[in-house]
């Protein structure tokens, strides 16, 4: 269940936002807008029917009362992203006192009754200390279902006034996370698909993939996160990092710290527009939560000279002149290939013994891999295909709520000396070395498959066995059979003869059978042996106290 906060001022446009079936006038379809919770009049009022705009105006009027008798203003900070300056930029108080929130569930979910949702609005908004449970004067809401989103979501619309009944102002300190927190555990209670608590890719607006469409192509963050993914992983040191970004085709700024030139603390990536149009700017801590510069820094070492020669590089990028320090071409060969495959085999046999609880090593390995398929991507695809899928999926993985509270993950081999064959191998990177390669890198896509499996995390497992089958499957198909000793050693055969048909397609099916099957317990494992069952939903019985005829 995902949760989607917002602040405004105007209660009656938003409630006739929600009620309304006017399709000039919604981004999705709304059917039979009808309360399914909300304040004791509120229910005792509008709960056998479909709301229209009289009513919407009647609710609306209703849960902004104490507002407007009591005059208490509301308000809140506004920033918003400057692309002149890179930066967020505070522009005044707002007044914000409506507090709306979405819950949405994920496409494949089961469908949840409307008194299942009623009694997930009511334990939600008690748990964020809107009601009398608080010990304070109650906000007055309401929950609103108008039908499922065109995207397949089912959800629900909370809509609460800020000014409390006796007119104190009700907190909302840390909503956003507490949201989060709440939902986990109504997932739990209503045997819902819990998301993890330990991994979160950013999201986008809401307008993003919208626009994407409407013109035809990927979402600039999606593509840019790839890019800066890609360049981050065949990079020796920040300076590189920037070269190789610029390389592949990004217009990259740095953001100095306030007052100095010659120290960066953050940057911003955009892709290269065509003629006429402004570029989209991103703050690389708004692709991923990886690829913020304070994270990508833990990457390289911290010199001196480094130092000197990133901010020189930074300063080139500003301005548009030429790299400082121009990489130069990488280099790929045979005995390379043959290193590297070595390398992922045993990055994969180590992931084996890796305990399932050591978050910090989990994200880097999905990291490497993440960044090997993006490369690999940029190399062969025209545009996003099966590896772009696997890239952006892994990528997920890599990304911690909160790296605060995880240690160092530990040494294990890096993928990133593939990244750069993959790089300098360019459109003729899928060859018979990058198959032997990618047979071992794919037990590495098996072994965080299998770690979210014994994590109970359903929907990353479930997303990983589909990019296998939907999108790995047929790119492994269409491989070259592997000639390197990555995968001739295992079959008994020597360097320079050809593979025999058999052992190719026994190798090539080797990942195929074992997606989707229950994986093995691993040494050091976090998970208890007794599994904790959900618990069973009984929805509640309707009467005086819940004030619902439902």
């Amino acid at each position: 269940m995902i949760p989607n906060v917002t602040r405004g001022s105007r209660m009656r446009g938003l409630l006739s936002y929600l009620v309304s079936t006017d399709l000039a006038k919604t981004s999705n379809v709304h059917r039979d807008p009808h309360v399914v919770a909300g304040s004791a009049a509120v229910m005792a009022w509008f709960d056998d029917g479909v709301l229209d705009q009289q009513d919407a105006a009647e609710i609306a009027a209703f849960l902004d009362q104490p507002h407007r008798r009591f005059g208490v203003q509301v308000m809140r900070r506004n920033k918003r992203w400057d692309p002149g300056a890179g930066e967020m930029v505070d522009q005044g108080l707002v007044k914000a006192d409506v507090w709306h929130c979405s819950l949405s569930l994920a496409p494949n979910e089961r469908v949840v009754t409307d008194q299942e949702w009623g009694d997930i609005a009511n334990e939600f908004v008690g748990a964020m200390g809107f009601t009398e449970s608080s010990g304070k004067a109650p906000c007055r809401w309401v929950a609103i279902n108008h039908g499922t989103s065109t995207g397949g979501n089912q959800h629900i619309h909370l809509a609460v006034s800020l000014v409390r009944e006796d007119g104190t102002k009700a907190s909302v300190h840390m909503d956003q996370p507490r949201s989060q927190a709440v939902c986990r555990g109504l997932e739990q209670t209503y045997g819902l698909e819990e998301l993890s608590s330990i991994h979160a890719a950013r999201g986008y607006e809401r307008a993003e993939p919208q626009t994407a469409i409407r013109q035809g192509r990927e979402m600039h963050r999606v593509s840019l996160e790839r890019k800066v993914r890609a360049a981050a992983s065949v990079a020796l040191n920040e300076a590189g990092f920037v070269c190789e970004g610029r390389n592949a085709g990004l217009l990259m700024r740095p953001r100095y710290a306030k007052g100095t030139t010659d120290v960066v603390v953050g940057y911003s990536v955009a892709e290269r527009p065509v003629a006429g149009a402004r570029p989209v700017w991103f703050g690389g801590g708004q692709l991923a939560r990886d690829l913020g510069l304070g994270q990508l820094r833990t990457r390289w070492a911290d010199t001196a000279l480094g130092s000197m020669d990133a901010v020189a590089e930074w300063n080139a990028a500003a301005r548009n002149q030429h790299q400082v320090k121009p990489i130069g071409p990488h280099v790929a060969g045979a005995r390379s290939w043959e290193e590297q495959t070595a390398v992922a085999q045993r990055l994969a046999e180590r992931l084996q013994s890796l305990a399932v609880g050591d978050h910090a090593s989990w994200a880097w390995v999905a990291r490497e891999a993440s960044g090997v398929f993006a490369t690999w991507s940029a190399q062969v695809e025209q545009v996003p295909g099966p590896l772009a899928a696997t890239a952006d999926e892994l990528a997920k993985t890599a990304q911690l709520r909160d790296y605060r509270v995880h240690g160092a993950p530990v040494a294990l081999p890096s993928l990133a000396g593939a990244a750069m064959l993959l790089l300098a191998a360019g459109s003729n990177s899928k060859g018979a070395a990058q198959s032997a390669f990618l047979l071992q890198l794919l037990r590495t896509v098996r072994a965080i498959h299998d770690m979210h499996q014994q994590s109970l995390r359903v929907r990353e497992t479930r997303n990983l066995e589909l990019v296998f089958a939907r999108d790995l499957v047929p790119f492994v198909r269409d491989m070259p059979e592997p000639v390197l000793a990555g995968t001739r050693a295992e079959a008994g055969v020597g360097m320079g003869t050809e593979v025999p048909e058999s052992v190719r397609l026994a190798r090539l099916s080797f990942p195929l059978p074992i997606f989707g099957t229950e994986a093995a317990p691993r040494s050091g494992s976090v998970v208890p042996p007794m599994i904790k069952r959900n618990r069973t939903y009984e929805p509640q019985t309707p009467g005086p106290e819940t004030e619902r005829d439902r």
